[in-house]
């Protein structure tokens, strides 16, 4: 088990986050994970977001969790999934910043988190890989901009048969939009996943290797990026 630090991180606009990082040794590649939604309890301990963070561990990728502003010891206040953007931002600047190859930086976010990760994707971060865990395609306000398309970077999207947040007719729709995109099905699963996270981390850890060329069995301790 890779163990992590506590870190403090500064966005844009002075608001002090609160983080972990976890370094397996001589990683080349790191991934920044974003929590749910922090008015209905989501932090940075979901166990979704371990889950991620414990295969991107065990691949030896570099990861970095964080509070989204007014969570736990997170100054600031909720901002609607606009001012978490520089939240964000703040938690990708900080990752690259320790990385032999900064461009060796991608990005998980879990139903809120992907929400405002899809927005940081589209506005200009270089990202080596982009991953949406149950994004809230049902909720009004939110969906899949056709911008996601054009998108170089490998594109997940997973969700369970049986959420009600991102039911699969919105995951065939994305199918039908995005050809490129990684779509995987976690049967059974709700949108919190319950029971059904090692399920959930296997389709992560696939993801991640193809992000980064790993092959099976392999780390990212010193393999580079593909």
């Amino acid at each position: 088990m890779i163990t992590e630090a506590d870190i403090a991180l500064v966005a844009p606009d002075g608001v002090t986050l609160e983080g972990r990082t976890g370094w397996p040794p001589g990683a080349t590649g790191g991934i920044v994970l974003c929590h749910p939604h922090p008015l209905h309890g989501g932090d940075m301990d979901n166990p979704v977001v371990i889950r991620c963070r414990e295969v991107c561990a065990d691949l030896g990728l570099g990861t970095l969790r964080f509070n989204f502003r007014g969570v736990g010891r997170s100054t600031g206040s909720h901002g609607q999934g606009i001012s978490e953007r520089l939240d964000v931002r703040a938690a990708l600047a900080h990752l690259r910043k320790a990385l032999p190859d900064p461009q060796a930086t991608a990005l998980i976010g879990y139903s809120f988190g992907a929400a405002v990760a899809t927005q940081v994707a589209l506005n200009g971060e270089r990202l080596a890989g982009l991953g949406l865990i149950a994004p809230p395609l049902a909720l009004e306000g939110f969906a899949l901009s056709p911008d996601v398309g054009r998108l170089s970077s490998p594109l997940l999207v997973v969700a369970g048969t049986q959420d009600q947040y991102c039911p699969p007719a919105a995951l065939r729709e994305i199918s039908e939009r995005f050809p490129n995109a990684q779509l995987r099905s976690v049967e059974g699963a709700n949108h919190f996943f319950f029971g059904k996270l090692f399920p959930l981390g296997e389709v992560v850890a696939a993801w991640a290797r193809s992000v980064f060329g790993l092959h099976a069995g392999e780390s990212g301790r010193g393999s580079g990026t593909g």
